[in-house]
């Protein structure tokens, strides 16, 4: 049986590629639940320091599989348990990439529709060739895109976001970009590159610094100005505590390379 998650691992960089072509990578429950023991397992692997989601075919992720939402209908309560279940396993994952302590980068080639595109943006980076498109179409078929709209709230502006779920309209790869949704637009050619480059970048830097850094930098946004700032100086001082930050400045300050513990 073909696996619908492949894994490689190269110089502290986890390669996590959904595998499932012929339903465009549906999020369906078996890829969800291979996907999540991936996450897990990278959370707590010291030899993993960035992880990459990427995906085989014409299709990022093509969002929920809704033949087996549709399968469940014929449930005895029409599927209300079945569709609260799977909702809560995809906002499970969902959070995992977000509060995961390894940054995690999407390599998006292709389509990312629906959860799909909530994926990417719930990742802490993305990169996009510039065949990539993007969209939230489920109120073209009567189904709001209420969950994915978590993550676009998070990271596009209001109006974009909305436009994105009101309209259920494609945008390209550089309206992306523009939008916030991604970080950069490369020729789909280069797309494993810049990514691997960009990651291997990330993994050069003392694990420690980053998994508090990308910790603060989520918890720092539901706070208010005062208390934010409040929050992120006893961070920053504790941060400073750390051995890495006294190795770092001491390399700095010495013209030196710093030798990383990845330790607190």
């Amino acid at each position: 049986m073909t696996r619908l998650l492949l894994a490689t691992a190269e110089a502290g960089v986890l390669r996590l590629t959904l595998n499932d072509p012929a339903s465009r990578n549906s999020l369906s429950e078996a890829m969800m639940a291979e996907l999540q023991t991936a996450l897990d397992e990278a959370a707590a692997d010291r030899a993993v320091r960035v992880i990459v989601l990427a995906a085989m075919g014409p299709a990022f992720s093509s969002g929920h599989n809704l033949k087996e939402i549709t399968a469940r209908r014929q449930d005895a309560d029409k599927g209300a348990a079945y569709f609260a279940s799977l909702f809560d396993t995809c906002a499970r994952l969902m959070i995992s990439v977000v509060k995961s302590p390894k940054p995690v980068i999407a390599e998006v080639a292709g389509l990312a529709s629906a959860a799909g595109c909530q994926l990417v943006a719930s990742c802490d980076l993305a990169v996009a060739a510039d065949t990539a498109r993007f969209c939230t179409p489920g109120v073209n078929i009567g189904l709001f895109c209420s969950t994915p709209m978590v993550a676009l709230a998070r990271n596009l502006s209001t109006k974009h976001a909305m436009e994105m779920l009101l309209t259920g309209d494609i945008f390209d790869a550089q309206e992306a970009y523009r939008t916030g949704l991604v970080n950069r637009v490369v020729p789909a050619n280069a797309l494993a590159e810049t990514v691997s480059g960009l990651a291997g970048k990330i993994a050069s830097k003392s694990m420690v610094t980053v998994r508090t850094g990308k910790q603060a930098f989520y918890r720092q946004l539901d706070l208010p100005l005062e208390e934010a700032y409040a929050y992120t100086a006893k961070v920053m001082t504790e941060n400073l505590l750390q051995r890495d930050a006294e190795e770092g400045i001491t390399a700095f300050i010495g013209k030196r390379p710093p030798q990383w513990t990845d330790e607190p």
